[in-house]
């Protein structure tokens, strides 16, 4: 954990979960970090929470933190429509902002980002491409070790049927694609090193949530590379990448949301022996990747690194959500709006 005055001193908006449970845990644990204060619209509740997590100051508005001219970067984990509105009001407060995914609710609000002084960062926390088994399964694919990478799958799934939980709720962003989709999306974009060109879904709608609750979509990278993903908010819980090349397949056993602080394995397989007789485990090290993100955008904020994912990248993302959206409406494949 840092703890002196070269530490990057993070702010966070909101009690939301995920910052509770996932990234204040992991800035205690970054080498580069600090939680130093939280906001929340109710003050009685951020002065508990920061009580609880040994959190410094405690803000009762986003305003007054914003104000705060002792914190360096701000994390917000807001809902969906809150993330573009509140990352340009931390920025032009002269803040750095690491915001939870997605980071719009489509390219267009996204492009927003792009006109922000250049002096403060902005990325989006895919916590998953600073996750040590990300980074290793690209360097087995890197190495040739799976012959020419062709053919990405992935499977993640959740059940959430909760009427009043924000992934419910279409208005402010709900539904399966935009909640956890965009991991496979980057997952392709990560592994094959390119960027798609035409996408086409499929997309189940509840019947009263109006989200999409079942999605499953097909990108097109060109010579002959293709991600399938499959996505649920109510479906049992299971997650899984199989990155297949024409001589071998890596799979990642839990690719997006794996046990902070714990070890996790991958499987390479060269296909001599069904029913995964062949498959061979390596064992990653326990890793928690929320502080291996907050570190890498921590150095990034101090000058030490380039930032490798910005603004850009993160509309990037959002241009290929809108196009899978775009192919639902269409009942066809859909081009990428760059």
């Amino acid at each position: 954990m840092a703890n002196d005055r070269s530490s990057v001193r993070w702010g966070i908006l909101s009690t939301a979960k995920i910052g509770l449970e996932k990234v204040i845990p992991g800035i205690s644990r970054s080498q580069t970090g600090i939680a130093a204060a939280i906001a929340s619209r109710d003050l009685g509740r951020a002065k508990s929470t920061a009580s609880e997590l040994g959190i410094e100051k405690a803000y009762g508005s986003y305003e007054e933190l914003l104000a705060d001219p002792d914190i360096d970067a701000i994390y917000n984990p807001l809902p969906n429509h809150m993330h573009v509105p509140l990352t340009v009001q931390a920025v032009e407060a002269g803040k750095h902002v690491l915001c939870e995914k997605p980071i719009a609710l489509s390219a267009d609000e996204a492009r927003q980002l792009l006109d922000l002084p250049k002096d403060k960062l902005v990325a989006e926390g895919f916590m998953v491409r600073a996750h040590p088994q990300w980074i290793r399964a690209r360097e087995i694919v890197r190495s040739g070790a799976l012959g020419e990478l062709r053919a990405i799958q992935s499977f993640f799934s959740y059940f959430n049927a909760d009427p009043g939980n924000i992934r419910n709720k279409a208005d402010i962003g709900g539904g399966a694609l935009l909640d956890i989709g965009c991991y496979p999306m980057v997952a392709g974009r990560y592994f094959f090193e390119a960027e798609p060109t035409r996408v086409l879904s499929l997309i189940d709608r509840d019947p009263d949530f109006g989200t999409d609750r079942l999605s499953s979509a097909l990108l097109d990278f060109g010579q002959g590379r293709r991600l399938d993903f499959t996505v649920s908010t109510q479906l049992v819980p299971y997650q899984r990448i199989n990155l297949v090349g024409t001589k071998a397949r890596l799979e990642i056993m839990i690719p997006y949301n794996a046990p902070q602080s714990e070890e996790v394995l991958i499987r390479l397989d060269d296909g001599t022996g069904f029913a995964d007789l062949t498959a061979k485990s390596e064992t990653i090290g326990s890793s928690d990747q929320y502080a291996k993100l907050i570190d890498v955008f921590g150095r990034a904020t101090r000058g030490e690194i380039d930032l490798p994912y910005g603004p850009a990248d993160a509309v990037q993302n959002m241009a290929i959500l809108d196009a899978l959206f775009a192919s639902e409406k269409a009942d066809g494949w859909a081009s990428i709006d760059n």
